[in-house]
């Protein structure tokens, strides 16, 4: 079994996780889901949250497989240079996965992308927010509409600092991780093209896609808890105890390599 500690995107928290930690907890597998620490107004928050997320991948037992959904992909990113021992798979769910020097701004100015953000409102605190009119079609499309409102109601504004903090791991320290990714070929915010570019310029393996909005969590938790678990290595078996019957192996018998 596996220890997954989820990072939730931009504008989400670990309440996000909810329906697929229980999923994923009663398939055997231990779960973190933190809250992202709050940062002060214009400072740069990815160091700081790659810090946090790298603290929490050393304390755990083990290490862990370290699930970045969205914006949560860069956080991955940059605590993955941080702590690589600590850290066994990074999986990016339909998320941003961005070469040193690039942000979140510039990639959505690709044609990939579809255009910018028009949905992006300013909030106190030099955060951002999401307008109201957007998040049901753009965030949660496919999931039960009751789930949507309730998921709505508690996005929460995300620091401006966000969208303009580059990267800085380099490839090779992003090589000493494996790394996999999870596209959502229906996500109207990080579009399946733009996801693909980024797998082209940092490639992963496996690469596996889920019929999804931008927020499988809510739209198909199930089928997301069971690709996360088919990431985990599966538990080792012992080794079967000899019978005291069986017959001793000679020197050189079938099976035996001889030099």
């Amino acid at each position: 079994m596996a220890i997954f500690l989820l990072v939730p995107g931009a504008w989400h928290g670990a309440w996000c996780w909810e329906s697929v930690t229980t999923r994923l907890e009663k398939a055997g597998h231990s779960v973190l889901t933190p809250d992202l620490d709050d940062v002060p107004p214009g400072a740069n928050p990815l160091p700081l949250w790659a810090r946090q997320i790298a603290t929490l991948a050393h304390a755990a037992p083990e290490p862990v497989i370290l699930v970045g959904h969205s914006r949560g992909g860069l956080v991955i990113s940059e605590a993955a240079a941080l702590a690589p021992q600590a850290i066994r798979q990074l999986v990016y769910l339909t998320a941003f996965l961005l070469p040193a020097g690039q942000n979140m701004q510039s990639t959505f100015t690709r044609p990939e992308a579809g255009g910018e953000p028009d949905y992006l409102r300013p909030a106190r605190g030099r955060c951002l927010t999401v307008a109201a009119e957007a998040t049901m079609s753009r965030f949660y499309p496919l999931a039960d509409p009751e789930t949507a409102k309730q998921a709505a109601a508690r996005l929460h504004p995300e620091p401006l600092g966000t969208f303009s903090a580059a990267a800085t791991v380099t490839p090779a320290q992003l090589g000493r991780v494996p790394r996999a990714y999870i596209e959502c070929t229906q996500d109207r915010v990080v579009p399946l093209a733009l996801q693909r570019v980024m797998q082209t310029a940092l490639p992963c393996a496996p690469v596996l896609s889920l019929p999804a909005d931008h927020s499988p969590f809510f739209s198909m938790p199930e089928k997301l808890a069971e690709t996360l678990a088919a990431l985990a290595p599966a538990p080792a078996t012992a080794a079967p105890t000899p019978s005291p019957h069986s017959p001793a192996r000679r020197p050189g018998a079938a099976g035996e390599c001889r030099r």
